[in-house]
């Protein structure tokens, strides 16, 4: 029996608030438990140990796994992974300075007035692929800002590094096997309600299969909404189980450098 795990993601610069925001859904033969109050460094060396407790482990994270192609190779990156490595080392300068491409923090930063217009070079192809009524991805290089992932991603790269060298596959970089680390899209498993609303979570969270789930479990999505996408993600996971134990190969120069958000 596989074991699934979906963690909701932070980027934010305190240990305190990532332990305020961090949550994981941990999926294991039916039983299911919500948990917080790690760091990343905290979350990532858990995983870690899971998959050494459970090889036959899919993790699900919501932050971008790599920005555009162009971005990439500007860079002078040939490989995700140098990618990741860059990231590493320049991350944390690329977030105080805000130069463009990157927007959304600091006085004036704003957002490109045509970035929904086809010709933006600021989403990944996987990016445009998903809309769920009128909701897409954002844009990677947004780090400030409402709904903004740039920041988590670009403070997650480093961690895929960790992963894989602790025997993850990162799909779909890496042949997918298990264990096996991809990205998610909480929205694909909320669909468009306001998450923001507790009288929508609660709403959501009476529906199949959710009513069946521990009293404790329920609460701690009514009332965060961290740990709402956190069990949403794990739950449909686990609706999908038999696709995660064999994800498809994906092909393409610009795809191996951009990556791709896991669907159902």
């Amino acid at each position: 029996m596989m074991r699934l795990i979906a963690v909701d993601w932070s980027g934010d610069c305190t240990d305190r608030g990532q332990r305020d925001r961090i949550r994981i859904a941990d999926w294991q033969d039916g039983r299911v438990s919500v948990e917080g109050g790690r760091t990343r460094e905290q979350a990532c060396r858990w995983l870690i140990a899971a998959a050494r407790q459970t090889p036959q482990l899919a993790v699900g994270l919501d932050f971008a796994f790599s920005f555009p192609a162009w971005f990439l190779r500007a860079q002078g990156c040939a490989t995700v992974r140098q990618f990741w490595q860059l990231a590493e080392r320049e991350g944390e300068r690329w977030l105080a300075s805000c130069v463009p491409p990157f927007w959304g923090r600091g006085k004036g930063s704003r957002c490109p007035s045509d970035h929904r217009q086809p010709h933006w070079r600021g989403f990944r192809a996987t990016d445009r692929a998903i809309r769920i009524a009128g909701i897409q991805p954002k844009s990677p290089f947004q780090i400030g800002g409402a709904g903004a992932v740039g920041t988590g991603s670009l403070r997650g790269l480093p961690h895929l590094l960790q992963l894989q060298q602790a025997g993850f596959s990162v799909w779909p970089f890496d042949p997918p096997r298990l264990p096996v680390v991809f990205e998610l899209y909480p929205r694909l498993f909320t669909g468009p309600l306001r998450k923001s609303s507790a009288a929508a979570r609660v709403a959501h969270l009476q529906s199949a299969p959710f009513a069946a789930l521990p009293p404790a479990v329920l609460a701690s999505a009514r009332h965060s909404e961290d740990a709402f996408d956190a069990l949403c993600s794990v739950m449909g996971m686990a609706a999908a189980a038999d696709r995660l134990s064999a994800l498809p190969p994906v092909t393409g120069p610009d795809a191996l450098l951009e990556g791709a958000i896991w669907q159902p």
